[in-house]
């Protein structure tokens, strides 16, 4: 082949692969959508965008096709024996699917159809298997993919179908009455986001209220009891002490201490957080977040609810 015809042909393959790939963009998200309806992949794939396009199948597309271009350095002479690779075997998946059904149904004129669809799947079959015996440096990675891709589609279906198991109304496990609720409010000092907390927990008109405290110094303690008693008589205070400065383990354990009485009694445990919300986002980089670790350590906790007061800063 000479130069001149050497560049037509690359230019020909090139625009070939992107229109190909044009089409895929077109393409794989409506497959991406058939495949979450049939719950194998996640629900977020049947998502409509702003321009009413499937932009979550369009993300991930382009999210692999980077991965790729710099797995193979960008080199399409690597690419393209997994590009046909990828074509052929579901070319190859398909036409035997039609085999199968043809000799299931056998309806009306099915001969034909059949061994139209015999000859795709042997030829599929022998370019793809030609590909795997002539460039198998660069088409393994497909057997250690087509398993583990197969694998997560039945364990994503197999969740969907445990969840509707369990959130349907007639499944057999029954609804539990609560005859009370007691809140539990961490507290860190006495301000305004405190205070609103407090007043959201008492419009609720709950058995009992806890405020918690976690003190590092003894002394520290003390104090805060003592100021406690005079802007708060009518709330019980817990003070804990904490001999490693962790607020998490000590909150957490006495949680626990009040679900198990609380269960004896029938009580539901909520755990009522309170949060100030700056006035801009960046300026939530400045503070300690203790609320979302607090929330995230107790969240799965399967007898305690738990919920966030919002307290919305204004400068």
């Amino acid at each position: 082949m000479t130069q001149k015809n050497e560049a037509i042909f690359n230019g020909e393959l090139y625009g070939a692969i992107a229109l190909s790939n044009n089409k895929k963009y077109s393409a794989f998200p409506l497959l991406a959508v058939n495949l979450a309806k049939d719950k194998f992949i996640p629900r977020a794939f049947l998502i409509r965008g702003d321009r009413l396009g499937y932009s979550n199948g369009i993300i991930i597309l382009g999210i692999a096709s980077i991965i790729l271009i710099l797995a193979f350095q960008a080199e399409t002479e690597h690419l393209i024996p997994l590009y046909a690779v990828g074509v052929f075997v579901p070319f190859t998946l398909s036409q035997s699917g039609m085999m199968v059904k043809w000799l299931r149904e056998k309806p009306h004129g099915w001969v034909p159809k059949f061994i139209i669809n015999t000859t795709g799947a042997v030829i599929s079959l022998t370019v793809t298997l030609m590909f795997f015996l002539t460039k198998f440096s660069q088409v393994w990675s497909i057997l250690i993919f087509l398993p583990i891709i197969v694998f997560v589609f039945h364990k994503i279906r197999k969740h969907y179908e445990a969840v509707g198991d369990q959130l349907r109304l007639t499944t057999c496990e029954p609804s539990t009455t609560i005859d009370g609720n007691v809140m539990i409010v961490p507290v860190a000092g006495m301000t305004h986001v405190v205070e609103n907390t407090l007043n959201y927990a008492k419009s609720l008109s709950p058995q009992q209220i806890i405020a918690v405290y976690v003190a590092f110094e003894r002394e520290d303690e003390k104090k805060f009891e003592e100021k406690w008693k005079k802007w708060q008589p009518e709330i019980r205070l817990v003070t804990l002490h904490s001999h490693y400065r962790s607020i998490i383990n000590p909150l957490t354990k006495f949680v626990d201490t009040v679900e198990n009485k609380a269960r004896e009694g029938n009580y539901q445990v909520t755990v009522v957080i309170p949060q100030f919300i700056p006035k801009k986002g960046w300026h939530n980089i400045l503070h300690n977040q203790s609320s979302f670790l607090i929330r995230a350590f107790l969240l799965f906790r399967r007898d305690v609810v738990v919920t966030t007061v919002p307290y919305h800063l204004k400068k």
